[in-house]
């Protein structure tokens, strides 16, 4: 049996737990993440006493592009989502990721507003 094999359980998936990809922690060190937070990159390399491991890199890659709500990233990795916050801690503390909170709903349009653009739309 290779040792890539004795890390997966073909019924079972992965053997290694959540929390040993968290390092056995629960919560982030960061205030708490919304699910629908975004995450983007900050461009800053990483610092020399950094501890990135794999699923840092992996997340950081995930966001590498655009940023991404937290639930987006998590069903991504495949990760339940607060091992994804406490990760996202990490990097925060790093300087590597910016979280910027989702918009809350007063600042949103209303349904009424909506329906008087379309009218106004399809009137020209």
């Amino acid at each position: 049996m290779s040792h890539e094999q004795e890390w997966v359980d073909d019924e079972a998936g992965p053997v290694v737990r959540p929390y040993a990809v968290a390092r056995g922690r629960t919560k982030s060190t960061s205030a708490t993440l919304d699910l629908l937070a975004t995450v983007a990159l900050t461009g800053q390399p990483a610092p020399a006493q950094a501890d990135l491991g794999t699923q840092h890199r992996r997340l950081l890659n995930s966001v590498s592009g655009h940023a991404r709500p937290i639930a987006e990233v998590a069903a991504e990795l495949n990760l339940p989502v607060q091992v994804v916050r406490v990760l996202l801690g990490d990097l925060l503390g790093y300087g590597l990721v910016t979280v910027r909170a989702p918009r809350s709903k007063a600042s949103s349009p209303t349904e009424s507003l909506l329906r008087e653009v379309i009218n106004g739309l399809r009137a020209l």
